[in-house]
């Protein structure tokens, strides 16, 4: 089999198996191959001995399948090899880039509570713990007093955990009472209890949009196209990792920072204390934003 092939197989069995479902659409869609392909592939699965789910349009991999067990050998760590890793982790200095890829990589492949603990530190600890517990097991969980960041109010919430972001930072959620998919944050979790109640909405799991500048939105996105020097582009980078993804050198100290953001607050923070560094080329609503917010701390 051909690399290319073989990548592509691993990215959708990524996809397969991860924490979201999806129907054969998006992950023609997120793969950029043909609906055709896609079929191909879990027939290729399918004829490998591996499970293949469904429910309604949603199709996954089924984890209990023969050799997959196999195949999670290949990335598992013993519990004394993870405490060598985390020690190793984070005996790299802060301002070492690769400290946090090596952190982020390791959580891509290893979903485990002792592996976690390299990532999140302290109080938080126990209740990535518990989160990562629920989502295996798929079932809900109260978040005894969230902190909500739209308010004061600080309450107990039911929620159907299913996806982190990087870092473990926020939670992906199906919140019970609103009916909609959240993004909780951990830190303000003061405690977390599984319950006994299994997942009754995983159709409805969706983890939304989140921007290089780790805003999220559902819906509305925003095209912005920066040019930023070199002071700005080293600042980006050291702050927002992902945003490699999308810049573009343009010459000698100059690159193209071409992306979709979902509001104006995270990119509004970076580029109000490099205004001297950075130009834009496209987006209307953050030069509104940024006007609006000088005019306001002018005041």
């Amino acid at each position: 089999m051909d690399q290319p092939k073989i990548e592509r197989l691993l990215r959708l069995m990524k996809l397969l198996t991860a924490n979201t479902t999806y129907t054969v659409d998006q992950l023609a869609e997120r793969l950029s191959m043909s609906r055709r392909t896609i079929y191909r592939y879990i027939d290729t699965f399918r004829d490998a001995g591996f499970v293949i789910k469904k429910s309604g349009d949603y199709i996954r991999l089924d984890k209990a399948s023969p050799h997959f067990r196999d195949i999670s050998q290949l990335v598992h760590f013993t519990e004394e090899e993870a405490v060598i890793l985390k020690s190793a982790i984070e005996s790299i200095d802060d301002t070492n880039l690769l400290k946090q890829n090596l952190k982020r990589k390791l959580y891509t492949v290893y979903d485990n509570k002792t592996l976690a603990d390299t990532v999140v530190k302290g109080k938080n600890a126990p209740n990535i713990r518990h989160l990562i517990e629920a989502i295996e097991e798929e079932h809900q969980v109260i978040l005894h007093n969230y902190q909500s960041a739209h308010g004061s109010a600080v309450r107990d919430r039911r929620v159907e955990p299913f996806a982190f972001t990087t870092n473990y930072v926020q939670v992906w959620c199906y919140d019970t009472e609103d009916g909609l998919c959240k993004l909780f944050k951990t830190s303000r979790i003061e405690q977390v209890a599984i319950t006994d109640t299994p997942w009754a909405h995983k159709e409805s799991h969706r983890e939304g949009f989140i921007d290089i500048f780790r805003m999220h939105g559902n819906t509305a996105r925003t095209h912005i196209i920066l040019e930023l020097g070199l002071l700005a582009y080293n600042l980006l980078l050291e702050e927002y990792p992902l945003a490699e993804r999308d810049l573009t050198p343009i010459n000698e100290g100059h690159w193209l920072l071409d992306t979709e953001v979902a509001g104006m607050a995270g990119v509004g923070r970076f580029v109000v204390g490099l205004l001297d560094d950075i130009r834009i080329i496209e987006g209307e609503p953050l030069k509104a934003y940024l006007h609006a917010y000088m005019t306001q701390n002018a005041m």
